[in-house]
């Protein structure tokens, strides 16, 4: 996958300097301009195509807002990720078509998710076959991006949660109930206090010896279920989901 070309914007020099470093770091960017405000953003557009733009909402003359409406009249728009001290406009924000809305002081994990939302809207508007994809750190300290769909099962590791996937096991800091959160729309269920499965990679649901089951994943592997949750599981997979 190529990198990412991408063009940063923010009227206070240390948050774009910070931003600048955060973006330069991440192995899924090629190349980082950053820019002090709204003007300075519309001349380097005018040079030359990026495949993101990361856009403070707040800046004098031109907001952040403005910037994106005009933006997204361009023949190839690049993908724009707001980035703002405020929650004020997410609202706004997503009605323009961002790709994120990232609140300061942004964190290593909330840029790579938005990153990754990044290459997979390129990969669509490049005609490619894009699935949603996850970012995970790697053993070398780099960031890989897995496929959500090879993704089996997810739990809970102290203050990390590991993710068995067919593309192998990786450490995420996170709490199970934040990728809870995040994930149950993609077909995610919490099947037991430290299992957070794929419902769409689930094939049986297993009862045990002792009264309790246990669901079974397309690879074969388990996980336990808690038994207040044994009778809803059964029904999503007879229904398909």
């Amino acid at each position: 996958m190529r990198e990412l070309a991408v063009l940063c914007a923010d009227d206070e020099r240390p948050a774009l300097e910070d931003l600048e470093r955060l973006l330069q770091g991440s192995e899924l960017v090629g190349e980082v301009e950053a820019v002090d405000g709204p003007a300075q953003a519309l001349s380097a557009l005018a040079r030359r195509p990026f495949d993101a733009l990361f856009l403070d909402v707040r800046m004098p003359g031109m907001d952040g807002v403005e910037l994106a409406r005009v933006i997204g009249r361009f023949a190839t728009p690049p993908a724009v990720v707001f980035v703002s001290a405020y929650e004020t406009a997410a609202v706004d924000a997503f009605e323009l078509g961002a790709v994120d809305y990232l609140v300061k002081p942004v964190s290593r994990r909330r840029l790579d998710e938005a990153l990754a939302r990044v290459a997979a809207t390129r990969s669509h508007a490049m005609g490619q076959e894009a699935d949603d994809v996850v970012p995970v750190p790697t053993a070398r300290g780099g960031t890989r991006l897995i496929p959500r769909s090879s993704i089996l099962y997810v739990q809970a590791y102290g203050d990390y949660v590991r993710i068995v996937s067919d593309e192998g096991r990786f450490l995420l800091r996170d709490a199970l109930a934040d990728v809870e959160e995040r994930w149950t729309p993609f077909g995610f269920a919490r099947v037991h206090r430290g299992y957070l499965a794929n419902m769409r990679r689930a094939t049986e649901v297993r009862p045990q010896l002792n009264g309790t089951a246990v669901l079974v994943l397309e690879d074969g592997s388990e996980v336990p279920i808690a038994r207040r949750q044994v009778g809803e599981l059964r029904r999503r997979l007879r229904a398909g989901s």
